[in-house]
């Protein structure tokens, strides 16, 4: 009965560390590629802005902190169900805390957006660069997965990601949702170095994680 019982705990250990492995695995980039030409045939589906969003997560040996970037405009190219093309565009001079309140609140969203003086370039400086977008390049289906992939541009860098993407559609209200788990990015590859332990010495537990976590969440309607 005790070999069994530590068989099992062994193996629970080993499906938790698999598990964890996975959900830290960053996603991997390369570079810009072309996007794909949509068929006259294709749906065009319009993101209703108020309604859809990218999460996001930051983290350091302290804590993290999350919250959205809101999407100024959107839409989203169909053929068969499948989305085939088709670009979003994120507001960064709006980009949200949720996991702070106050004063705490407005001057964490005021350093990410670059807004607090001397500190502009240290993430996003959303003055210079005040929107970023991605551009859808390709879907397929994995062993029963749909795969999306896209040109991520942040501060004028732009990247080519791959990641799972459930999609599902609403023919009564003629909507469509995309949504996805973590995508987990090196924030790094897009220039933003603040605080790296990659660019920076001797920073201790003083550093900000090279991993940026977002995940999308888009609702879209049937362009008439």
């Amino acid at each position: 009965m005790k070999k069994r019982v530590i068989n099992s705990m062994l193996v629970l250990s080993l499906i938790v560390t698999a598990l964890s492995c996975k959900s830290d695995k960053k996603t991997e980039t390369s570079d810009a590629k072309d996007a794909k030409e949509t068929t006259e045939m294709a749906d065009t589906y319009n993101v209703n802005v108020e309604q859809s969003k990218i999460n996001w997560v930051g983290s350091k040996p302290a804590g993290q902190h999350n919250g959205i970037v809101p999407l100024s405009e959107g839409s989203l190219m169909v053929s068969d169900d499948q989305v085939i093309g088709g670009e979003v565009t994120l507001d960064m001079t709006s980009i949200e805390v949720q996991d702070l309140e106050g004063e705490d609140k407005k001057d964490l969203e005021n350093h990410l957006m670059g807004y607090s003086n001397g500190k502009e370039d240290h993430f996003f400086n959303a003055t210079k660069y005040p929107e970023a977008k991605f551009e859808i390049t390709g879907f397929e289906t994995v062993e029963d997965q749909a795969m999306l992939s896209g040109n991520l541009t942040l501060k004028e860098i732009t990247k080519n990601i791959t990641f799972p993407v459930n999609v599902s559609m609403n023919d009564a209200d003629e909507s469509l949702l995309l949504t996805s788990e973590e995508i987990i990015l090196d924030r790094t590859e897009w220039g933003i170095k603040f605080m790296s332990k990659s660019f920076v010495e001797n920073l201790g537990d003083n550093f900000v994680s090279d991993q940026m976590k977002i995940s999308f969440d888009l609702k879209t309607f049937k362009a008439e």
